[in-house]
């Protein structure tokens, strides 16, 4: 219990430190899944009031650049999700602890019991994206305007989305390096078992979380 209250002492809706990406990386593409019903749960998430994605100033500067760079490679940023409110976070652990409801489990997760999601790390009970830092993406390719093959999709929980799996092919490997290495270069940091999670290193708020629902209206200009 005092583990509890000492985390929603650090919960906040202050919106201050955060903006659109779209202010700042115009160029990104993107497919908010929780807004939408596809989804490992398959029902839009708590807090996800409209299909943008919102994130810190600093995150937003960093995606900036890595942007620029994968532009000039020829590949745009497709955005799956970024700060995620803490409320979502509760919605995505109810479901894991008391929904029997495996519909989405053939997309998902064929492979894996529900409740085991959260001890491999999938789904985390305290998640970096609602610290507002963490970014879910992946690359388009700009001539012919589709993902390139990553070897598993978005939110594919399993062996096979881990970075460092070389059951992929040579080809699908070398794609998930390539966003590593870009985005590593402009301070994030990998997730080891989903090759889309990247976590800005020395994130601006490493102790806080937000409950601020994703709605543009609440930011400040």
């Amino acid at each position: 219990m005092a583990d509890i209250a000492d985390f929603e002492k650090r919960v906040t809706n202050d919106t201050s430190g955060f903006v659109l990406l779209s202010d700042h990386v115009p160029s990104a593409v993107q497919e908010i899944r929780y807004f939408s019903t596809y989804n490992f749960i398959g029902d839009r998430i708590d807090g996800y009031e409209t299909p943008v994605a919102v994130i810190t100033k600093e995150a937003a500067r960093a995606l900036k650049g890595v942007a620029n760079e994968m532009n000039v490679k020829g590949y745009r940023l497709k955005i799956f999700d970024a700060y995620r409110p803490a409320g979502a976070v509760r919605h995505f652990v109810l479901w894991g602890i008391e929904d029997l409801d495996q519909r989405m489990k053939p997309f998902f997760y064929p492979d894996l019991e529900k409740q085991s999601l959260f001890s491999l790390g999938y789904i985390a009970s305290r998640s970096s994206h609602s610290r507002g830092s963490t970014v879910d993406l992946t690359l388009l390719d700009m001539t012919t305007g589709k993902e390139i093959d990553m070897g598993s999709p978005f939110d594919f929980f399993s062996e096979v989305s881990h970075p460092s799996y070389r059951g992929v092919t040579d080809e699908q490997y070398e794609n998930r390096m390539l966003l590593q290495s870009v985005m590593t270069k402009h301070g994030f940091v990998p997730l080891d078992c989903e090759w889309w999670h990247f976590t800005l290193g020395g994130e601006p708020y490493p102790d806080t979380y937000f409950e601020f629902p994703i709605d543009p209206g609440l930011l400040r200009r």
